[in-house]
Order: structure tokens, then C-alpha cells, then sequence
């Protein structure tokens, strides 16, 4: 059944979003830029793990591993020493590449499940750093290589000379890459929810909750395993890319098991199988380490980076919070930030209206207002600032 709302109301709190992200680089500074790429980033590769394990119910620890080939793909096909191709065409031959990657690991996937195959990506992590660290002339060996500005029709997503200034704001490479970043999150969001929503996620979930049932509907079980495996490791790639154009520069450490089981926390943490819920949960496995960090040293028990004498950091401490998170969401919420919006949503919309006492109209009083707004006011506030055109300073990365 069709929704009756005009589309305008169906679609408003998704185009409100779209211009409250769009005009986020006009008032944050390149801290929060940051944070918003790294999130972006985690974002689609977390979507991509969320079809592999939530969806089709695959469990994967070498997800890092796919970063990893899309970041480092992208650094050699773009650079020097490498083909030096155009960093758009390098862009999509190393998501390319990273689908190749897990189609030549699918065959794997589409036989083996469960533990097993968790151990088997497993493998994958290790073996890739291994590459990662020997393989000098490609990757940079243990000091990694510097990643080349994307570049598209002239325009640079980077630091550039003269420096581009809109509506009085200063764009630098954080504002640039911010727009970049969405751009290639709303390709992510829209297919991937494509897929959940039409035969293909239909298909995967039911090989998730029989195999048995799946074949015997007519589903080919291997190959939508072998199927969803690619993709997962395309969408990986392309999170791969974004991150290294990021950081600005690769390095071997950061593709470590530790980022796979950081994948598996958003995903965990959000909700399996929601685009949304996984989008969620990178946010809040990404951003939680960062402001830590920032704010070390205004928080108690932990300590600033580099200060020593065996206290803890801001990096263990976040991975401590989001484990307890993980902890209190498998008991309490097993199906993630996810579905507790959803039964929130489901529960504001089974509240009963106030109705007033009889021969009184819909429009007679304080029955018509919101039941936390103070009596006298209208619901309405003011708002004040002055209109401020000329450029101002913005913290920019070196």
C-alpha cells in the first residue's frame, strides 16, 4: 500500500538533512571536517559489511583487508612510481580491483560459513599487512606512500594556490573532500538500500535464515553468497579510497585486525542488516576515539596522549566504552540503535491524543499546543547575530 502523504512531506526530513550536511563546511572548522570525513569514510565501508554479515549473514574479520586494497590501489595506480593514471580513473579501477579481491576470495565465501569463515578472512588481514610491508615499490613498505589529490574537470580536492573562498569561507582540502565525501555516501545509501529493498536482499535474507528454504524457493545459494561478498568488498574499496584521500597519506598499520573488529562494532552497535542503523554505528565508533583525544585532558581517567606512567589513553578508553556499548546492545537491544528508533518512532505515533471537554473545538486552548512548551509562549524564538560577509579564519591541516 502506497504512502497518502504529498511526496514533499514524505521526502522533507531527508532534504533537510541534505542541506543541513551541505552547509555544515560553511560553520565547522577542520577538526569537525575531519570527523565527519573519517565517519563518512567508515560509513560506507561499514554498509558494505552490514550486506555481507546482516544481510546475508556471513561473518567477515578481513574487511580491513579491502580497505586496504582500494586505499593502496588508488595510491599506486594515481602515483609515482605506478601507471600515474587520472585519479578519477583511478578511483574506479581500485574499487574495481577490490571487487576483484573478493571475487577471487568468493569461491570461499560460498562454500564455507559461520566460524569458518571468519577464520578464513581472518587470514586475509594477515596476509595483506605481510604484502603491505614487503612490497616496497608498490606500497611504500613500512613508512607507506603519500596519497595524490583527486582531481575531476580541473578542480583540485585539495589545499590549492590561490586558495578558493565561497560566500566568505575559505575552502580548503577538508571542505572539499566534506562535499566528495557525501557525494560518494549518497551513492552508497540509495544502492545499497536498492539492493536490501529489491530481489537481491530479499534473496540474501533468505539464505541468512534457511539455506534449505532459499534453494528449495528457487535462490542459488552459493552464488548470491560468492555475490554478496563482491559487493561488500566494492563498497569496502571505495570506503578505502575516501579514507586514503583523508589521511592524505597510507600507511600498513592502520589496516590492521583492529580495524576489521572495528567494523564489526558498527555494525553491531547499529543494527545488522540497516543501512541506517550501520551508519550510526560507524559514527560513533569513528568520532568517539577523535573527541576523546581532544578533550583528554577535561575528562576523568583518562590521560593525554603521550603522557605515560601505564594510564590510559584515549584510544583504549574509547574501544572500552564502544565495548561495553556492544555488551548492553547484545542484551538490551539486539537489534541495534537501529531498532530502538524504530520502536521510539512506533511508540511517539500509539500516544494518545488530549482531547478537551465537551463543546470545545480542536482550536480552544492549550489542547492544540505541545505539552512541554511552557504556558504563554507562542513556540516561536527569535533569533539574533549580525550577518558577517567578510572571510574568516578557519583551522586548516597543514
Amino acid at each position: 500500500m502506497s504512502d497518502p502523504r504529498p511526496l514533499l512531506l514524505r521526502r522533507g526530513p531527508l532534504l533537510l538533512t541534505a542541506l543541513l550536511l551541505c552547509a555544515l563546511p560553511f560553520y565547522l572548522d577542520a577538526f569537525w571536517l575531519r570527523i565527519g570525513l573519517f565517519s563518512m569514510a567508515a560509513a560506507i565501508g561499514a554498509v558494505g559489511l552490514g550486506l555481507l554479515s546482516g544481510t546475508a549473514g556471513q561473518l567477515s574479520l578481513g574487511h580491513a583487508f579491502f580497505l586496504a586494497v582500494g586505499a593502496y590501489g588508488y595510491v599506486w595506480l594515481a602515483g609515482e612510481p605506478g601507471p600515474g593514471l587520472p585519479p578519477a580513473v583511478a578511483t574506479v579501477l581500485a574499487v574495481l580491483l577490490a571487487g576483484a579481491a573478493g571475487g577471487l576470495f568468493s569461491p570461499v565465501a560460498g562454500r564455507v560459513k559461520g566460524i569458518y569463515l571468519g577464520v578464513a578472512t581472518l587470514a586475509l588481514v594477515f596476509l595483506g599487512h605481510h604484502v603491505l610491508l614487503t612490497a616496497d615499490s608498490v606500497t611504500g613498505g613500512f613508512n607507506g606512500r603519500s596519497v595524490p589529490p583527486l582531481e575531476l574537470g580541473g578542480f583540485t580536492f585539495a589545499e590549492s594556490d590561490p586558495g578558493l573562498t565561497v560566500l566568505g569561507v575559505p575552502f580548503g582540502a577538508e571542505e572539499r573532500l566534506w562535499y566528495l565525501g557525501l557525494a560518494l555516501f549518497a551513492v552508497t545509501w540509495f544502492t545499497a538500500r536498492g539492493l536490501l529493498r529489491g530481489r537481491p536482499g530479499r534473496a540474501l535474507a533468505a539464505v541468512r535464515d534457511s539455506e534449505t528454504a532459499a534453494a528449495v524457493m528457487g535462490v542459488h545459494v552459493a552464488r548470491y553468497r560468492s555475490a554478496a561478498f563482491v559487493v561488500s568488498s566494492m563498497y569496502a574499496g571505495l570506503a578505502g579510497v575516501l579514507l586514503a584521500l583523508s589521511f592524505r597519506r597510507v600507511v600498513p598499520d592502520y589496516f590492521s585486525l583492529a580495524l576489521s573488529v572495528d567494523y564489526l562494532a558498527m555494525i553491531v552497535i547499529g543494527g545488522l542488516g540497516s543501512v541506517a542503523g550501520a551508519t550510526a554505528g560507524a559514527v560513533f565508533v569513528t568520532a568517539l576515539p577523535l573527541l576523546m583525544t581532544r578533550y583528554a585532558d577535561q575528562l576523568p581517567l583518562v590521560a593525554t596522549p603521550g603522557s605515560g606512567g601505564g594510564s590510559i589513553g584515549p584510544t583504549e578508553a574509547s574501544r572500552y566504552l564502544y565495548g561495553a556499548a556492544i555488551v548492553v546492545i547484545l542484551l538490551y537491544a539486539p537489534d541495534g540503535l537501529h531498532g530502538l528508533a524504530r520502536r521510539l518512532r512506533a511508540r511517539l505515533r500509539r500516544r494518545p491524543t488530549v482531547t478537551g471537554p465537551p463543546g470545545t473545538g480542536p482550536s480552544s486552548g492549550p489542547d492544540r499546543t505541545d505539552p512541554d512548551t511552557p504556558s504563554g509562549t507562542t513556540g516561536t524564538t527569535a533569533t539574533t547575530g549580525t550577518d558577517d560577509t567578510s572571510a574568516r579564519a578557519k583551522e586548516h591541516t597543514p
